[in-house]
């Protein structure tokens, strides 16, 4: 699969579920005689179609976005609120969820559910009227996963500004004008003691279409918050007809759009955002970031 087909997901649930993750279901039923899972018995509902990526969490607080599909079509609306709970590989309850719906501005809407999960392992998510398999997510040693993870240091790097572009033309994609985060660069962002907000992403070239409302939303934030956070973006390709990935993106090892980094004045990462966020939710994570 090429990046840009991993990095897609908005048009199909089978590309929606791979958009950084490994199916878009999960073994939440039993298990068939060849080894695959099967739904619980009895159960018709919704597909849960994950929306973050695999490989990249570690034990502590994991924030799990999902949309939902019916016979594999992304569903346009859906309940206030979803329920469920989270199993372990034992299919052993070890946490209830709840989340409400994130839909400002978005064609598709999503619930982003919170759950603290300490132990490495596989896990699944179930929700209240799904299919019987609901969807999977594998917490992973940190020694283990290759992006940066809540807890661990941000590496700084050079990224593309107004004044110098290192190479990436254009230096941000977002129409009609580019976004005004690129004022410094990610490592004079982090040097200067202040909490940062780093995104990656390219609103021309994702095709997931969560890149611009993302970027937008942000530049949005960045006007609420002021110089409390400073603001950094950088795209994803060096070039406009998106062949050749940017050194922004290798240098932090991603292989899925869009991210944002949320880092405190010691380097650490306290918050990371994957894939996809409106306005409400990101409003709601800056201000716990402030706090």
């Amino acid at each position: 699969m090429s990046r840009r087909h991993l990095l897609a997901g908005a048009g199909a649930l089978v590309v929606l579920a791979s958009c950084g993750s490994d199916s878009s279901a999960g073994g939440g039923g039993s298990t068939g005689s060849d080894g695959s899972a099967e739904p619980d018995p009895g159960t018709t509902g919704f597909t849960v179609a994950q929306r973050y990526p695999s490989n990249t969490f570690v034990p502590g607080m994991q924030r799990l976005p999902i949309s939902l599909a019916d016979k594999g079509t992304l569903l346009s609306t859906g309940p206030a609120v979803l329920n469920g709970r989270v199993l372990d590989a034992n299919n052993k309850q070890i946490a209830t969820v709840s989340a409400p719906i994130r839909s400002l501005n978005m064609v598709i809407p999503y619930w982003a559910f919170n759950v603290q999960v300490d132990q490495p392992g596989t896990y699944t998510l179930r929700l209240d009227g799904d299919d019987g398999f609901g969807a999977a997510f594998l917490i992973s040693n940190p020694a283990d996963v290759t992006v940066p993870y809540i807890g661990s240091l941000l590496p700084p790097f050079d990224t593309p500004t107004v004044d110098n572009h290192r190479g990436v033309e254009p230096y941000c994609t977002l129409t009609p004008n580019p976004c005004p985060l690129h004022d410094v660069t990610l490592t004079q962002a982090l040097a200067s003691g202040k909490r940062v907000g780093y995104m990656i992403g390219t609103p021309a070239h994702c095709q997931t279409g969560t890149c611009a409302p993302a970027l937008e939303v942000l530049v949005k934030a960045h006007e609420r918050v002021g110089d409390q956070i400073v603001m950094v973006h950088a795209d994803v390709y060096s070039d406009n007809a998106a062949t050749t990935v940017a050194p922004a993106v290798a240098a932090l090892g991603l292989d899925y759009e869009p991210v944002l980094y949320l880092v405190g004045p010691d380097g650490l990462v306290a918050d990371r955002i994957d894939v996809v966020w409106d306005q409400t939710e990101l409003d709601e994570r800056l201000d716990a970031f402030l706090t």
